[in-house]
């Protein structure tokens, strides 16, 4: 069994080649962004309750969705219609932005859901991510319904890369709509693959599929020095491009 490596606000992140199929890699820390930065760097992520010390994880395998991969149901596909026919009208019910309400996505994400009491987005995680979003690496993707905030989803952006970290629903579809323009949005800009770290069900039968962690990190090394593409607040279109808010 491997053992824990602790680490301080000076030591480096250990290189996750050699952890174990379960990921833990490190504890200790904190989520500094020149930190967080290099985690994402070296396909590390932090994921702890709160009240415990930061645990750094690189699960093996990993759960990676190529973008030309995304799955669209039946039902999804005709709201899409739906949306695209009205796009841009005073009539449209439904909107797609992004970067438009990061702190209300993220406290979102992080809201008790009915099948748990609460999730690992800490306070003390959602004031990271936030100033990261401010330091323009952290973004989100919102869907709104008659001007309300319906879904949504956050994640993070280097170089040729995405992070995809947490969603959430208030309305049928609500996330998955926000995944699909994300999507879009990203294969606008040239990046292919979304990181969406651990394996479940619902992410497979979006597209998403396992990665060994050697592949995954080897994907990563390859675009993540990339420069990162342009991104700034606006509504993102069916064709992935970004129109003013108006």
């Amino acid at each position: 069994m491997a053992r824990l490596i602790w680490i301080d606000e000076q030591t480096p992140l250990p290189s996750p080649d050699h952890a174990p199929a379960d990921g833990l890699l490190a504890a200790g820390g904190s989520l500094t962004l020149a930190r967080l930065t290099e985690a994402y760097g070296k396909g590390i992520f932090p994921w702890f309750n709160e009240g415990e010390p930061v645990l750094w994880w690189s699960p093996d395998p990993r759960m990676v969705l190529a973008c030309e991969n995304f799955k669209v149901s039946h039902s999804l596909a005709k709201k899409l219609r739906q949306i695209a026919g009205n796009e841009r009208t005073p009539s449209a019910r439904i909107r797609i932005t992004t970067d438009t309400a990061f702190a209300r996505v993220i406290a979102a994400c992080a809201a008790p859901r009915a099948t748990q009491p609460g999730t690992w987005i800490s306070p003390a995680m959602q004031s990271a991510y936030l100033a990261w979003h401010y330091a323009g690496t952290a973004h989100s993707i919102e869907t709104w319904i008659d001007g309300q905030l319906a879904g949504g989803a956050y994640g993070i952006n280097l170089g040729g890369f995405f992070f995809g970290e947490s969603m959430f629903s208030r309305a049928s579809d609500a996330s998955k709509l926000a995944l699909a323009y994300l999507v879009r949005f990203l294969q606008a800009r040239g990046i292919r693959h979304i990181d969406c770290q651990q394996q479940t069900s619902h992410l497979a039968s979006l597209g998403a599929m396992p990665m060994s962690r050697r592949n995954f990190l080897a994907l990563l090394d390859s675009v993540v020095h990339d420069a990162a593409p342009p991104w700034s607040p606006g509504e993102i279109l069916q064709s992935g491009a970004l129109a003013s808010i108006g």
